[in-house]
């Protein structure tokens, strides 16, 4: 593995697949899968084969047509699931089993009414099932955001050497702060004596809105995996944005990280997954929003339309986006108006411009955004009344 080369580990068919009304069935999951792996993600989480006969058909079927990335099926620590899951993915050119149980005290006493050495060996026992059918096996400490480091390392340290080649330490409620999650990740890089025979990878919940921050915290800290959906999408408030943290690695040379992934597929790859999974994208979302290339205030138009790097630090056809927009309202400013009116083919002087603003003025307060038909209408009559003058 490359230094600074982080997996992006798409689970948007599976973690992202769980929001209500997002069911995909299998074609759906089939054409995403397959838009995924151009788009350049190392790892597809394709499902829970278990589940369900339709999850269990749509891995088969994605492990039959994906020839580059890795495709990986999601299992409990329980030796059924982790058999179906072998199953589905025997015609994978590259499987991955990923299987794991809860480690905070919460899961632990709530959830499975067990003990800390109960949960050890059931870890340690799913990794060696796992392994039994494939040399890919990734264990997931579920709530490990919430779980005393100490033991979290003696379990990491167990699986690790029971055949695990990738340790998922999720933040299952988007409980920790950046720093601390980064810390976490610190402390198993420093603590677990085997650390180096295995990817640590992190996955991040939104509902604290910190999924982002809390996986390039992990990054930052060691970490070499991500895992992420495609338009934050997923359980709850969401999953870690996996736009957000290519652009953040990308703008960030400095930390000497890079992925695989082919931005200019991020905003059309966006509007597929919204488009198939029905789920709109907030206009300020950052990247692939409406609204993420948009700008109204005139001090910022001003700006932008001097330097665009004034006011936009990603060039829009960088992540396939289309240009940067000028939205006119009460609060443009004047330059911005004579650009409006230049790009529609209206040659007017300064002077034009500051009596035009007077009457753009009107307009703009009586709705939310001056359009292209309301400034044809007025720069005709300015013209007309130019004639006529």
């Amino acid at each position: 593995m490359a230094e600074g080369k982080v997996h992006i580990f798409d689970t948007t068919l599976r973690d992202g697949e769980q929001v209500p009304g997002c069911k995909l069935n299998t074609n759906e999951k089939l054409e995403l899968a397959l838009q995924l792996e151009d788009l350049g993600v190392d790892i597809i989480e394709a499902g829970f084969p278990i589940s369900s006969p339709g999850d269990f058909e749509s891995v088969t079927q994605i492990s039959k047509a994906i020839k580059n990335a890795t495709v990986c099926g999601l299992s409990r620590a329980v030796q059924k699931d982790i058999e179906v899951a072998a199953q589905a993915l025997k015609y994978a050119v590259r499987p991955r089993i990923h299987t794991g149980i809860g480690t905070s005290d919460f899961h632990i006493k709530s959830k499975f009414n067990s003990t800390r050495e109960d949960i050890l060996q059931r870890a340690i026992q799913c990794v060696k099932w796992a392994r039994n059918f494939t040399d890919d096996v990734e264990f997931y400490a579920e709530d490990a955001g919430r779980t005393d480091n100490d033991y979290l390392a003696q379990v990491i340290e167990a699986v690790i050497k029971a055949g695990a080649t990738v340790v998922n330490i999720p933040d299952t409620t988007g409980y920790c702060l950046p720093y601390q999650y980064g810390e976490k990740i610190a402390y198993l890089v420093n603590n677990v004596s085997n650390i180096d025979k295995a990817i640590i990878s992190c996955h991040c919940h939104n509902d604290l809105g910190l999924a982002t921050a809390n996986s390039i915290a992990g990054v930052i800290s060691g970490a070499r995996q991500i895992e992420c959906t495609i338009n934050g999408l997923g359980e709850r408030a969401g999953n870690t944005s996996l736009e957000e943290v290519v652009m953040i690695i990308k703008q960030h040379r400095h930390l000497g990280l890079y992925t695989n992934i082919n931005a200019k597929q991020l905003n059309p790859l966006s509007r597929i997954v919204s488009d198939t999974m029905r789920m709109p994208v907030q206009p300020n979302k950052a990247i692939v929003g409406s609204n993420a290339f948009s700008h109204s205030s005139g001090i910022h138009q001003d700006g932008f339309l001097k330097d665009a790097l004034t006011y936009e630090i990603i060039n829009p056809e960088e992540v396939g986006a289309d240009s940067s927009k000028i939205v006119l309202t009460a609060r443009s400013g004047r330059s911005a108006l004579a650009y409006r009116f230049q790009k529609l083919g209206f040659q007017f002087d300064r002077n034009d411009v500051d009596v035009l603003y007077n009457e753009f003025l009107i307009v703009a307060d009586s709705k939310k955004e001056v359009e292209d038909g309301d400034l044809q209408t007025m720069g005709k009559q300015h013209q007309s009344n130019a004639v006529v003058a």
